[in-house]
């Protein structure tokens, strides 16, 4: 029987702390949220002077192909235009979001997710590998969200669920349509790899972020430095700043925010498919001290059964094989060593 993707992260996910702070009743960064330098990874607060651009690149471009490989390559992040996506729709969901943080913390934690468990209410799932706590409090969904809704709003669901479904749907379209421009980018139709068939039945999990705006950002962070594990990350964010990524000849840059575009990302499943040409990129975000910042992120990957290596056209593999929800566990236990620890030396 095949295991899904919330079994996956299930029979795996450990977190020993799972609620967040109620960030409306701190009027400072107490001493479980205050980072230092070496709490981070990289060990660097280091920022970009001058702030290169990140590639913004319309998807009815002729020349996309090539415009999303040589994105991939550099930078392992682009921003999407003219992505069919509609404007309205995701501020919809946005909207939603909202209603959601700002719920009493006592309504919001009816829906705080088990220690063990996958969905609901609760602090980063990465927050086991840092001594500090994050300045962020999440809601995610594999899915339906109707089991968590309900708890939230017992007669008023419904219109979150549609609007997160309709979310979904429209993401895992866009996901698959981008991941198909990327093969090409490596040089590859779809059809020519076995693991095609496994890709055609791709899924997908919604995070709900929210950061609440800080009293002291520069001694506290949003979501600390990680990649993503699966293929591709979509994101939306609103129009204030936070997010950043890190370049090892440039330290942090910033992600601003562009008027109804989209963020993608290479998770590390890309980063092996393509046998490394396309980087999995670190990312973070910092919090603001004036305003509250919230983003919507769509991870997409193949099923949780299904073999990852470098595609069967590249020469020399650089990562052996590995099924996606081993390599799962794999992060679940080591974060940004789980790569290395399937490199071929």
């Amino acid at each position: 029987m095949a295991t899904s993707l919330s079994e996956a992260y299930d029979n795996h996910l450990q977190l020993k702390h799972i609620i967040p702070l109620d960030f409306d009743l701190v009027h400072d960064v107490p001493e479980s949220h205050l980072w230092t330098q070496t709490d981070q990874f990289p060990h660097t607060y280091q920022t970009c002077v001058i702030e290169p651009s990140i590639p913004i690149i319309d998807l009815r471009a002729p020349n996309v192909v090539e415009l999303v490989g040589n994105a991939c390559r550099e930078w392992g992040m682009f921003q999407v235009i003219n992505h069919e996506v509609p404007a309205s729709l995701v501020e919809d969901v946005e909207g939603h979001a909202r209603q959601l943080f700002e719920l009493p913390a006592k309504q919001k934690l009816k829906a705080l997710r088990s220690p063990r468990g996958v969905t609901g209410y609760g602090v980063a799932r990465i927050s086991p590998f840092f001594s500090k706590l994050m300045w962020h409090e999440g809601f995610t969904i594999m899915g339906s969200a109707v089991e968590h809704a309900k708890l939230l709003w017992p007669h008023q669901y419904e219109e979150f669920c549609d609007a997160v479904d309709n979310y979904q749907k429209k993401m895992k379209s866009l996901a698959h349509k981008i991941f198909l421009i990327i093969l090409k980018a490596l040089g590859l139709e779809e059809e020519e790899d076995d693991q095609e068939t496994c890709f055609s039945a791709s899924e997908g999990a919604l995070q709900l972020n929210s950061y609440p705006s800080c009293p002291s950002p520069n001694r506290a962070i949003g979501l600390a430095p990680h990649t993503d594990s699966l293929l591709l990350t979509i994101l939306h964010q609103n129009d204030v700043n936070g997010l950043q990524i890190f370049q090892e000849d440039m330290g942090w840059v910033s992600v601003p925010p562009v008027p109804e575009a989209l963020v993608v990302n290479i998770g590390d499943l890309m980063h092996i498919l393509s046998n490394g040409l396309f980087p999995t990129v670190c990312h973070r975000v910092v919090p603001n001290e004036a305003r509250r910042r919230f983003s919507i992120a769509y991870f997409y990957g193949p099923p949780t059964d299904c073999v990852i290596a470098p595609l069967s056209k590249m020469s020399a593999p650089r990562f052996r094989p590995v099924m996606v929800k081993d390599y799962i566990s794999l992060k679940n236990k080591h974060l940004e060593k789980a790569l290395h620890l399937i490199r071929i030396n």
